[in-house]
């Protein structure tokens, strides 16, 4: 018997916040790229994974909480640029407003079944987080999901 891949929150997580308008695939990853170069232009969305929510009982319908950070550097300067990140972080929260945005079917990575959300929200106000050694400028919020495989 061949087992198929499954659909989990972290790739639901990114394929949902790289179809938000404003914000590119290549700005959206479960990993911070560690050559900030390839991200300081428009920042970069860090799914850093599940902190919260559960599944339904008796329904297929997943409702994650995800932690999101919003990241934005300047190497030509020494002070983070806490606008590019709040910008980007809003960019997010405007997305759970869309409601255009909201029920289309994601395709996944390759190989994996595609999934809709049909609800998003935020959980917690975006939050600044100081005191990043690598004059990083960095917002986090809490994403809630409410998604189905198809």
């Amino acid at each position: 018997m061949t087992t198929l891949p499954a659909a989990n929150t972290e790739l639901v997580a990114v394929a949902w916040l790289s179809s938000a308008a404003g914000i590119t695939p290549a700005q959206v990853a479960t990993t911070l790229p560690s050559d900030s170069a390839t991200w300081e232009s428009n920042g970069f969305v860090h799914v850093l994974g599940v902190v919260g929510g559960s599944p339904q009982l008796y329904h297929a319908l997943r409702e994650p909480v995800v932690q999101v950070d919003a990241y934005a550097v300047n190497p030509a300067s020494g002070k983070p640029p806490w606008g590019k990140a709040a910008s980007l972080m809003e960019l997010i929260v405007s997305a759970t407003y869309d409601e255009a945005g909201l029920q289309r079917v994601l395709t996944l990575r390759p190989g994996y079944p595609q999934a809709r959300v049909l609800t998003a929200h935020l959980a917690s106000e975006p939050r600044r987080m100081p005191g990043d050694d690598a004059s990083y400028a960095r917002y986090q919020a809490d994403l809630a999901l409410h998604w189905i495989t198809l």
